[in-house]
Formats: C-alpha cells, structure tokens, sequence
C-alpha cells in the first residue's frame, strides 16, 4: 500500500506537471495548476472535490465482466485541466495484455474518450493482466481545451449532471471486449436533499395532522365539532400530494435525472423511507442476491463463458476453478470475511492523496448506475431494489400503525395525569378523554384508508415485475385485505345512510354557460341545470346536453341530515366529515379514483404507452368531475384537492408523455422538461405548506370558540367572519349575492342624494351640586312618593325597567310649574338596590353568542325599537355606553343541544318582571 501511494505521488508531479506547495496544516497538501480558462491557481488542494466526478458504478455486462471491482473513480478537475483515473480490482484471466476504452457521455451524446495503453502509463498490474497480481491503476492525464470541449458549460452547473463515465477493457489477442464498468456522473449540485426537504415536510405534516386532531377531539356537540372539523386541512389531501409528486416517476418512462432526484425528497409519505438495514435483511426473502462489495464476474461467481473462442483467450487455469468450486462450497460466514478483505479501503483523512467524492459498487438489484428508467430508476435514487419496494413500505405501513396506537395512548394518560396533578381543568378535553377507544379505532382506519394508494399501487408493481413467490403472495394477501376491508366499509358506510332511502331518477340538463376562469380567462363551464338558482337563468347559455339526475329521497321527510346525525357521525365521521352535505358520499368516489390510478400506474408497467396515456385521460376527467362536484366544505381543502393538485396532476402527465422513447427528444430538451415539472411541483408543495399554516391558524380560532375574547386582537373580526362562514357552510347554502357596484357613469345620470337633516341627541346629563342641595325642606319637597310610569318598548321584547333603572327623565310631580325643572331628583336606597339588581342580572347573550341566536336576537330587537324611538336602550344606558351603530358580534358558546335553553332564558325575565311590579302597566 505505501508503495502504491508513492507510485501516485510520482505520477502526480510527472504528469500533472504539478509543484507541490508547503502548508501549515499538517494533512493538507496545495498544488499550482492552470485551468481550461487560463487562470493559475496556487492554492488548489490534493483532496478537493473535482468540478466532475464518478458516483456508484456497476457491470455494464450484466455481471459478465471478466474482471472483479471494488473501485471504479475517474474525475475531471476543471481548475487544473486534469483527468483522474483509479481502478481496483482482481481477475481470473492467467495472462492478457489489454487496452482500455474511457469515455464520458452526457445528455445522451458521447462527450470525451480516450484509449489508454497500461504499459505506457505505468500501470504494470495491468500490464498484462494476470490472476496473481491485484489490478491497482492509478493515473492522472493532462488534457487540453479540444479534448473536452465536448462537455457542456450546463454539465458544471445544473443540478443532476445527466451523464455517466464507462470504461472498457479489451483483450489484445483478440480484441474482444472482457470487462465494462460504468459509474454515474456528478457535479455536486442534486435536487435530492432528504435530510432539509423531507424533514421540512415533515414537520410541516406534523402541525397539520396535530391541527386535524385538535379541532376532532375538542368539543362536547357532535355536530359542532364536525362543523370545525371540516374546515381543518386534510391530512388525507396533505398525504395525497405527497404521494401524487412521488408516484408521478412510477410511469415507465426514461426519466431525466433531475426528476427522481427530486422525486426522493416525497418517497417518505409513500412508506418507502430508505434504510439500509432493512433492505439488506429482507433482499434474501425477495430474491436479490450478489456481493455489495464488488462488481464483475470473476472471482465469487462461476462465470459463464459460452466456450469456444473465449475459452482460449481467457484461459482461466485449473487452480482457479478449482478456488471456486471450494468457495461456493465455503460457509457464508468466511464467505463475508473474505468479501471485506476485497472491499475498498476507507477513506483516510490523515492521507492527503486519498478523496471522499467517490461512489461504491452498486447494490444487487439495482438497475445500472446512470439509467433513471422507470419505476426502478426512480427507487435507484433511494438505494432501493424495485423487489423490494412493497416490503419495505409495509414494515414502515406497521411502525407507523404502531405509533398512531403508542401516541395516542400516551396522550390520553398524560391527560389523566395532568387532571390529577391539577394542572389542567377537571372537564379539559372530557369528550375525548372519555371516548379515546372510539378515537383509537377512527386514527388506525384513517391511517388505513391514506395508505390505500400507495400499498395497491406497490402491490399491482410486484405482480407487473414478476418478482419472487413470497413478497408476491404477501402482495396479494395485502391487496385482498384493502380492498375487501377499506372497501367494504365504504361501500357500507354509504349502505348505512342510504338503507332508508329510495332511488330516484329525474330527467335534466349541462348546461355549457360562459365564464371567465381566474377572472380573466374566457372559458365554458358545465353546469347542471337543477343546480341553478332563479335568478341564474336570465343568461343565454353557449350550449346544452341531455342529462339526468341521480339522488335518493329520504323515507323518512323528518330524520336529520347526515351531519346532524351524531351516530352516523361517530362511526363514519372519518370518512364524510369534511364534505359537503350535499357530497357527503365523495369518499367512495375519491376511492374509486384512487384504485383506476393504482392500476395504471402500478399494474401498467409494462405498456408504457398506454400506462401514460390511459392516466393522463383519467386525471382530466377526474378534473372536470371533481370540479363540476365542488365537494369539500372547506375553502382550503376545495383549493388544494379540486384545483392546485388535479391541475397539477394533468400538467405532469401531459409534459411526461414527451419522454415516450418514440419522440426521441434531445436529452438537454428532456431535461428542461423535466425542471419544468419540478418547478410546477415545487409551486404546490409551497402552495401546500402556506395552506398548512393557514389551518393551523384556522383551528387556533376554531379552538378558542369557547372563549369571548380572542388571544390576537387583530385577528378577532377574522375569527368573527371565520365563525360565521362555518356556519353558513354547514347549511351547505350558496353565499348571498355580492352587492353590485354600479359604475360612476351609471351613477352620474342619478338625482344627487339630499344631504341629511341636522340633529343631535344627548346621551347623558352631568349636574353640578347646588348650595340648596342642602336644604331639608328642599329636600322633601323634591323628594315625593314614586308613582307609575310607563316605559315604552317595541312589541315581543322584555317588559319595562322602572324609570329610575333606566335613569331616562320624569316629570316633576312637587308643587314646582309644569314648565319648570328640578334640579336632581334623588335617589332611595330601594331604587339604587333595584339599580344594582338589573346590573347584576345575567345577559342571556353570552349563552347564545351567534348572531342567529335567540338571545341575541332579543337584544337586537330591542335595541333597535329603543333607537326608532329616539332614546338609548335601557341596558346600554346602564352599562353608561352610546348605542352601536351595529351588533357587536361574539363568538358562538359550544353547549349541548337542549331544547329548553330559551324556555330557561323566558322564564328568567318573567321573574324578572314580576319582582317589579311597578313596570306592569
């Protein structure tokens, strides 16, 4: 070993032409150089990453090479105009001279090449070949601007450099080819960063599924929960996306390479998270099987040489068979000892020769380094075998069943610990902390029904990919059981409600109406004709189509709807939930459409063009429909699966149909394509996290519905409107009509308003004491017996408070003119202890906070019969406040449904009334 690093020390200063500098750091060595632009650099160091350089590499020969490789490097370092070359290995050839063929190939065309001669470069353990001598060759070539003017300035820059480097290795007396490797290309630059973009991802997933949660279990009304439940974000569409990004590499296409190295930032969400040790423990059940450390055919494996010709010029010798006979007879465990003695060494960093930019050999399995076709290239990005992928994602498919079931547990008796602790109220989280058997059953069927997609998908790919017995058995174990389970339920769930129905069919019409989409863009737009309201049918439309009207009609006119049917709720919540009233039964629909793209995506692979054509007519049709239903109750839901996603899914698979083989486009043209899916991908996932945060804001609000005042002042109108969108969403109702805003010419032709009549009103009267106030006999003599009076009231409110109470004006009834006023009129101990009675009374406002509410109303009506006639309410007087201009919207108190709140309210200002006898005239 050390004379092999002096050997590449020599070649470095010989061939190089390379001055080595002196440094102060002891394991750093400098070396002057002078790049393809002309500038000379001093400082460049021994152990830099190259501008190009080779990543994992594998037999180009389908495992036939002649030759075993532990390491295949070549690199070009722009900054100094060189070429690295390092080959390790051992063959079973007895003696050949040989001639090497290195070449370089970027975009689909040849971009360097090169013959080298061992023997003239000094690579004497190739010079010639013998199966007593390891194959170390190590060289460094100076090359100059015509040599690699083939390589374009975009391979030093893009991310994913599409190319791979090659060498051959030909036999002289025959010059026949014995050995091909071929190694990826780099330039440091990648879109695949699993470690900051999965991991952003992922909390960003989190906070939505905690915010999903929050609003599920918070609250004591079945329907009121729901009802903020629906205007959550999905962690069923949130998963989707994910999913829809990855699996969009699935179609049997050849993929440029950015795209799965941007693709295996989402492979978490589909199940698929790679891990070494997992897939090296399962690759015998799936039946991959080969040495991780090494490439070729030579050495461990009986090498299949056709005999004849190639039989007398590789003449392996009797010894050597002979070794490997006994080592296929020889136990797996001096198996592995002998294998890591072959591997590569590791990386020395007290070696200031040595490098870490290098790749491995590839990993058994894998499709050959530099191929992206597929659904195999796709996975080649996540280390992946394709036998193995739907193992894999079932082991993860159960550690994630495993800590839904752990988390949740631990949250409910930590609950029950705070409770005890006293650190939380007694009735915090009651509902749930008393049904969490209930949301334990609910979280695993979610989680079964998100990862319904994905395990069909992967489970159609193991019967396309006829891989071994046992994974393919489980495969159909598992397709079995989701189908028959999760759409069992569905199809039940749906049963459920419907059993009591009758199925009706109506004639109808699509009408084709013109519209314009984003505000701008004239389009036609279908629209069913018993969808329209009345005042929608002036317009002419473009067209219409006879159709029909499918719907149930209920047997029962009185039973209540499907969201204010709390056990239908309870049981099949987590499927209708967070529709819409009218399309509440979407969830068997998305299911379909979930399993017709399972089975082209996944069951198609082998028809790439009617894998890719038969999925992009499905995404269209799936846009109109799912657009044309309008389905969720939530606005951020409704963009996020009808618009941003869909869209998003027919512009993937429409530029994907350009990398079908038949076109045959220019691999630079492909990449750009490819960029642009990204970019538009890349535009959703940043649509998706801002939406995340808007619902996690939203359930904040839906949280504090319980409370009068909002932790943000700023936010307390949104939260208001927020409350009352719930509410009107709930009725599944179109918004009212936006006013029209007439144009100043329209508004020009007008009668100019009148300009209001003055007025004026006084709100209160401050007096000043007088010297007389003193006075007994002034005193008494304003001071008389209280007799009746009548306050006047608009009809259906309260009775009247006593004038006192009110503290509205009296007449005199002392001996004083009529026309005369008194100064103050005093006030009793019994009218200020009534005073302070009505102040102390409970506002029946506050237990209906709506603004639909009973109690609100009955404030509102009697506000606004105080201000016809002229004079302030009797309670705002009290309370000392100017009347408002408008109510003064609060937030909704969550109670359970009963009947005789109201009773309960009237019955409390009848008391009311009757402890003041005075007002009853």
């Amino acid at each position: 070993m050390l004379a092999h690093r002096q050997f590449r020390t020599l070649i470095l200063a010989a061939l190089g032409g390379l001055t080595l500098i002196p440094t102060s750091h002891a394991e750093t060595q400098y070396i002057t150089g002078t790049g393809l632009d002309g500038v000379t650099n001093k400082n460049l160091a021994l152990d830099r990453t190259p501008a190009l350089y080779t990543g994992d590499f594998g037999d180009c020969l389908g495992g036939q090479s002649l030759l075993n490789v532990t390491k295949f490097d070549a690199a070009f370092y722009y900054d100094n105009s060189t070429i690295l070359f390092h080959l390790d290995g051992t063959t079973n050839i007895r003696n050949e001279s040989v001639m090497m063929y290195i070449s370089v190939e970027a975009y689909g065309e040849s971009r360097f090449s090169m013959t080298v001669n061992p023997c003239t470069v000094n690579i004497y353990s190739m010079c010639p070949l013998n199966a007593t001598i390891p194959i170390q060759a190590f060289a460094l070539f100076q090359v100059g601007p015509q040599q690699v003017s083939g390589i374009p300035q975009i391979a030093y820059e893009v991310p994913d450099l599409e190319g791979f480097a090659r060498i051959q290795i030909f036999a002289n007396s025959s010059q026949t080819e014995i050995g091909c490797f071929q190694a990826v290309m780099k330039n440091g630059h990648s879109f695949s960063q699993p470690d900051s973009i999965s991991t952003v991802l992922g909390i960003f997933t989190v906070v939505a599924i905690i915010a999903s949660f929050a609003t599920a279990a918070y609250g004591v009304s079945i329907p009121h929960m729901r009802n903020h439940y629906a205007h959550s974000l999905s962690v069923l569409v949130v998963f989707e996306t994910f999913q829809s990004i990855f699996y969009s590499g699935a179609l049997s296409l050849p993929w440029p390479s950015v795209l799965p190295a941007w693709w295996s930032n989402f492979a978490w969400a589909a199940g698929l998270v790679p891990s070494a040790g997992i897939v090296d423990s399962i690759n015998p059940f799936v039946g991959v099987s080969g040495n991780a450390s090494q490439v070729g055919g030579a050495g461990s494996t009986v090498i299949n040489n056709q005999g004849g010709l190639t039989q007398q010029i590789y003449g392996r010798s009797l010894a050597l068979d002979v070794a490997s006979e006994l080592y296929k007879r020889t136990p797996e465990s001096v198996k592995d000892a002998i294998n890591t003695l072959a591997k590569r060494q590791p990386y020395d960093p007290n070696d200031p020769y040595d490098y870490n930019w290098n790749g491995d050999p590839v990993q058994p399995g894998m499709p050959l380094p530099g191929d992206w076709t597929g659904f195999a290239g796709e996975l080649s990005a996540l280390s992946i075998p394709a036998p193995n992928a739907f193992i894999v994602a079932l082991i993860w498919l159960l550690v994630v069943l495993g800590l839904v079931i752990s988390l949740l547990v631990a949250f409910k008796y930590s609950l029950e610990g705070l409770v005890k602790l006293k650190w939380i109220k007694q009735d915090r989280l009651q509902y749930f902390r008393s049904h969490w058997t209930g949301y334990l059953s609910l979280a695993i069927l979610r989680t079964l029904f998100i990862a319904f997609f994905s395990l069909i998908t992967l489970a159609m790919f193991q019967f396309a990919i006829h891989g071994s017995a046992g994974p393919t058995a489980i495969a159909a174990v598992v397709f079995i059981i989701f189908m028959v389970g999760v759409g069992g339920l569905v199809i039940y769930a749906v049963h459920f409600r419907l059993r009591f129905s009758t199925f009706s069919v109506d004639p109808d019409r699509i009408l084709l109406r013109r519209a314009k989409m984003m505000g701008f863009i004239p389009c036609v737009m279908p629209v069913r004709l018993s969808q329209l309201r009345e005042e929608e049918l002036g317009e002419k439309p473009a067209g219409s189509i006879p159709f029909v009207r499918w719907h149930f009609v209920d047997n029962d006119a009185n039973r209540k709807n499907v969201h204010q049917d709390e056990p239908y709720v309870k049981r099949f919540g987590w499927l209708s939930a967070r529709y819409r009233l009218s399309r509440w039964w979407f969830f068997a629909l998305w299911l379909a459409y979930q399993f017709i793209r399972a089975c082209f995506i996944g069951g198609a692979a082998g028809s790439p063009l009617a894998q890719v054509f038969g999925l992009f007519i499905i995404d269209i049709l799936a846009l109109v429909i799912i657009a044309a239903l309008n389905p969720y109750e939530g606005q951020r839901n409704t963009a996020l699966a009808v618009w941003l996603l869909a869209i998003t899914r027919v512009a993937t698979t429409g530029l994907s149909i350009a990398f079908l083989p038949d076109f045959n486009l220019n691999r630079i043209v492909v990449t750009v394509i490819g960029v642009v899916i990204i970019v538009i991908q890349c535009l959703l996932t940043i649509a998706l996290m801002i939406l995340i945060v808007l619902g996690g804001i939203s359930s904040w609000m839906s949280l504090s519905r319980n409370r009068e005042y909002f932790t943000s002042e700023r936010l307390e109108g949104v939260r208001i409107q927020y409350f009352e969108h719930i509410a009107r969403r709930a009725t599944d109702q179109p918004p009212p009509p936006k006013p029209q805003v007439e144009s100043e010419s329209n508004s020009s032709d007008k009668f100019p308003e009148l300009a209001k009549e003055p007025y004026f009103a006084v709100t209160s009267v401050r007096r000043t004491p007088k010297i007389e106030d003193e006075d007994d006999d002034y005193l008494a003599e304003m001071n008389p017996p209280p007799v009746p009076s009548v306050v006047s009231f608009a009809p259906g409110t309260a009775k009247g408070r006593p004038r006192t109470a009110s503290v509205s004006s009296r007449h005199s009834v002392s001996s004083l003119p009529r026309a005369a006023r008194v100064h103050r009129a005093s006030w009793s101990s019994r009218e200020f202890s009534q005073w302070q009675a009505d102040q102390d009374r409970p506002n029946p406002t506050l237990v209906r906070r709506m603004s639909g509410g009973p109690g609100h109303l009955r404030s509102n009506s009697m506000k606004m019969a105080s201000t016809l006639q002229g004079q302030a309410s009797a309670s705002s007087l009290r309370l000392g406040t100017p009347v408002p201009l408008s109510r003064p919207m609060t937030p909704t108190k969550e109670v359970a449904e009963k009947e005789s709140t109201l009773d309960q309210v009237d019955e409390t200002d009848k008391e009311a009334d009757k402890s003041n006898p005075d007002d009853s005239q």
